[in-house]
């Protein structure tokens, strides 16, 4: 029995770089047919960025493109147009990530998809809300994190590098692929019930803005009384009525820090990150497995708000005990007695480690030839009943013919459309002798 979630669903991808291609994957790796639309001779331009060889395609395509059908067109001839029309009837799903109104130019906006399969689900990534005053902006991944309030809540709050910081995490990217995908399965379940397709608009500003969700809750709070306690702006620093640069604070109340370990020296992540929590319970419990039972009596430190107010005295005295072990020790003391905490992880580290290699959390992908095996991200939630199967990224026009063999196309057909230029570049004119 087949248990793939999105068996049968038909996907047209018309989406390039990251925000597009990370939706369209993890909807390939549901179960769904995803057919990429790549331009003749090109391709999605991050095959050849970033790479590490010039012959091959680049990690950044390879990790947002595995289980996919390539199929090289030029929607812009008479020939592309029809071969594309003929694609979206079938399809149940039609996905573009291009900038405003370039679908509409070429003729396959929301309506016009929409009346030649009104079954058919149309999902846009744009990089802000239609009513935006920033809607015909070129949207980036930092784009997205500095007006979505990511940026200027992000980073140090003193000194040189006091300034707005973006994150490491694609929140602008990934994160709105992850975001249009829910709306896409939402559509599929909605079209159960209403038998017809809709519009589903995903702005790279929203999908930012939602995960930014407990800093407008901070937002609320400093409106109310001028303050936030858990920051490490209080009790002596200044609010200035917005939502400052916070450094590692948790964010949600407890106090929560990253602490330097044994090694820091030479290892950029000989780190820790502690949360003490605000109970009297949890408090004792931490205070017990640092050593420090003084805490406990000490009315500094021994309420919750006390310690907001000493929060600094808190993160001196924790480090002289962190800074004595290596990370891993530390979280062997701490976590035995219940305190949250975490070694602070690299890429290397994580990629390294045998255990996230579970079918899931890290997969590695055979694409081979000279690329060989590669290493990505998988499936984020796991099932019951399904396990996703990895399989390689296409090569730029893989599909090309098969799918148009599909469609009903003689053998002629096919060489004229590669003649022309509708599915294979056009052959450079010989230089004048």
């Amino acid at each position: 029995m087949n248990t793939a979630p999105l068996q049968g669903i038909k996907i047209i991808d018309f989406t390039e770089v990251q925000s597009g291609p990370s939706c369209t994957q993890l909807l390939a790796w549901l179960g769904a047919e995803v057919i990429k639309i790549e331009r003749p001779g090109v391709g999605d331009v991050t095959r050849k960025e970033l790479q590490y060889d010039p012959t091959l395609p680049s990690y950044y395509f390879l990790q947002l493109n595995a289980n996919k059908r390539s199929f090289t067109l030029d929607a812009k001839t008479p020939d592309g147009k029809e071969i594309l029309t003929k694609l979206i009837k079938e399809a149940d799903v039609f996905i573009e990530n291009l900038h405003p109104g370039a679908m509409d130019d070429l003729g396959f906006g929301w309506e016009a998809v929409h009346a030649l399969n009104p079954r058919c689900i149309y999902g846009t990534i744009k990089g802000f809300p239609e009513a935006s005053k920033y809607k015909n902006l070129k949207a980036y991944e930092p784009i997205a994190q500095v007006t979505a309030g990511a940026a200027s809540t992000t980073g140090w709050y003193t000194g040189e590098y006091n300034i707005p910081t973006q994150s490491g995490a694609a929140l602008g990217d990934s994160n709105t692929g992850m975001h249009l995908a829910i709306g896409i399965l939402s559509a599929l379940l909605q079209r159960e019930k209403t038998g017809e397709g809709c519009f589903v608009y995903q702005s790279m500003h929203n999908a930012c803005l939602n995960l930014c969700r407990i800093k407008t809750r901070d937002q609320l709070t400093l409106d109310k009384i001028g303050y936030l306690t858990q920051y490490p702006q209080y009790p002596n620093g200044k609010f200035n009525g917005t939502v400052p640069r916070s450094g590692n604070i948790e964010g949600g109340g407890v106090l929560g820090w990253t602490y330097r370990c044994k090694g820091y020296e030479t290892d950029d992540n000989a780190f820790v990150y502690i949360i003490l929590q605000r109970g009297a319970k949890e408090f004792e419990l931490a205070a017990k497995a640092f050593g420090f039972d003084d805490w406990l009596t000490d009315p500094k430190f021994n309420t919750a708000d006390a310690r907001d107010r000493n929060k600094d005295e808190i993160y001196a005295r924790i480090e002289s005990f962190t800074i004595t072990k290596d990370k891993y020790e530390v979280v062997d003391i701490l976590s035995k007695a219940g305190v949250p905490c975490g070694p602070v992880l690299s890429t290397k580290e994580i990629m390294d480690d045998p255990e996230n290699y579970d079918g899931n959390t890290l997969v590695k992908i055979n694409q081979g030839g000279k690329v060989g095996e590669f290493t990505t991200v998988g499936v984020p939630c796991t099932f019951s009943n399904y396990q996703p199967e990895y399989r390689p990224c296409p090569e730029l026009g893989a599909d090309t013919t098969d799918i148009l063999q599909t469609l009903g196309y003689t053998a002629d057909q096919i060489a004229a459309f590669a003649a022309n230029g509708t599915t294979a570049p056009m052959p450079k004119p010989e230089a004048a002798k």
